[in-house]
Parts: structure tokens; C-alpha cells; sequence
């Protein structure tokens, strides 16, 4: 669908930056980062996480260094439009666990005039691209790769392997069930697993 008819009538310039990285990489501290300087700088932020994380807080958005913010929990990405009137700026956490609707309501809040902050893992843990972060990173005007440290070797990580045999994709975690892994590493642990 195209969008055309979403454009803003007040000159407001809206857009999209996707925060993308594997896990232990930092996405959810660089998002919380973002949202206080938008909030320094007075204008209006909604925060939204799918309402499957519940790892450290059901209603905040808690990054591993145990930073935090207020956030709502939505089941889907459209509870997002719904909730989301007179704002400037919309955050978005763990990204990777929403429907594939949420490229189109990002796009729409964007021509709306708001800017939308998203954050999210772009890859599962088997290496593969994850939910809606793909259609993000395409759509968005920024986007930021971060990385983890190696657990193995201490390059960059890019990937997170998943230390426990569970092979369903949606599996919430901490350091006790993933680790971060650069390429080599992650490849030989692959290696390993396939024997």
C-alpha cells in the first residue's frame, strides 16, 4: 500500500532510525539514550515493547546494564498506531518479536512527521534474518549496526548463539542462555553442532 495519502498536512518531517545488532551488542542502551535526549529536548516520546518481553520489567524497557524507561506493552504492531497521537517521537524495543505489520505502521507514523526509533536484533540465532528488522533497516534513513565483544576470541560479535539446544525461535534470554559470537567462532560452534 502506498503511503501517499499518510503525508503530514503540517511540514512536520518524520523518520526512521533502526538501532540492529545481535544480542550484548548494546541496542537497548543506545535506544533508552536516544529517547532521554528527546525527552531533554521536550518533546513528546512514547516508548513500546512487545508484550512477550518481560525479562527484567513488564511495563519498562530495561537494557542489561539495568538502565530503564516506562514503556507500554502492545500485542501488536497496529496498538502502536492506536496509541501513539500527538507524539514526536516513538521508541521501539526488541523489534525482532513483532508482526511483519510493523514495517507499514513505522512508515506511517514517519510520513505522520514523527520520528520513530527502533531497536532490535536483525538476526536469530541461527544466524537467519529476524521478524521485521530486514523491511526496517531497508525503509529506514538510519540505521546503526552495533556489536558485541566475542566471547570466544574478543573480535567483534555479530551473531548470537544460543548455548542451550532449544530449537524454537522465540526463546527470551540473558548471558545464561546466549552468548555474543564474531563470524569464525560462531561458524566453528555451527560446525560442532552439525557433527
Amino acid at each position: 500500500m502506498f503511503l501517499e495519502n499518510k503525508i503530514n498536512k503540517e511540514g512536520k518531517h518524520g523518520w526512521i532510525e533502526v538501532i540492529a545488532g545481535s544480542m550484548f551488542s548494546g541496542k537497548t542502551e543506545e535506544l533508552l539514550r536516544r529517547l532521554k535526549r528527546a525527552k531533554i529536548a521536550r518533546q513528546k516520546v512514547e516508548i513500546f515493547k512487545p508484550h512477550v518481553d518481560v525479562r527484567y520489567s513488564e511495563e519498562e524497557v530495561v537494557s542489561h546494564d539495568a538502565n530503564s524507561i516506562l514503556s507500554t506493552p502492545v500485542e501488536t504492531s497496529g496498538n502502536i498506531l492506536l496509541l501513539s497521537s500527538n507524539v514526536d517521537v516513538v521508541g521501539i524495543d526488541e523489534a525482532q518479536f513483532f508482526d511483519n505489520g510493523l514495517t507499514e505502521v513505522c512508515q506511517q507514523l514517519a510520513y505522520q512527521g514523527v520520528r520513530v526509533i527502533i531497536a532490535g536484533l536483525d538476526m536469530d540465532f541461527k544466524g537467519k534474518p529476524f521478524g521485521p528488522m530486514p523491511q526496517l533497516m531497508a525503509v529506514a534513513e538510519y540505521v546503526t549496526k552495533v556489536h558485541a565483544i566475542c566471547m570466544k576470541c574478543g573480535e567483534l560479535a555479530h551473531f548470537s548463539h544460543r548455548l542451550s539446544d532449544e530449537e524454537k525461535l522465540v526463546m527470551l534470554g540473558e548471558k545464561m542462555d546466549y552468548e555474543p559470537l564474531c563470524r569464525s567462532c560462531y561458524a566453528k560452534g555451527q560446525k560442532k553442532v552439525a557433527r
